[in-house]
């Protein structure tokens, strides 16, 4: 069972997470910088694993272990395209 309190936590690290997403891309069209797109897909990534524990847990039954797998593959593949920004080339977007 996912209580009120859960809930309300995991939704403002989700709106969080995609605000961070929503500015790192508008950075992104402003100066065309690439390691600026990896930084925002990756805040998707974890904004979408933030929630999708719960979710697959309660609307798929999976078992618990499944869901905290699950979140923790899509928290794990938004840092790494954080890293990936991070340990780029600002000339071309290298590494």
């Amino acid at each position: 069972m996912i209580t009120p309190p859960i809930v309300v936590v995991k939704l403002i690290t989700l709106f969080l997470s995609l605000l961070v997403a929503y500015l790192a891309f508008y950075a992104y069209k402003r100066s065309e910088s690439h390691p600026m797109l990896y930084v925002s897909v990756g805040f998707v990534f974890i904004g979408i694993g933030a929630i999708c524990e719960g979710l697959v847990y309660s609307v798929l039954g999976t078992s618990l272990f499944s869901a905290a797998l699950i979140q923790a593959v899509l928290v794990s593949f938004g840092m790494v395209l954080i890293l990936r920004s991070v340990m780029s080339d600002s000339n071309n977007g290298a590494i």
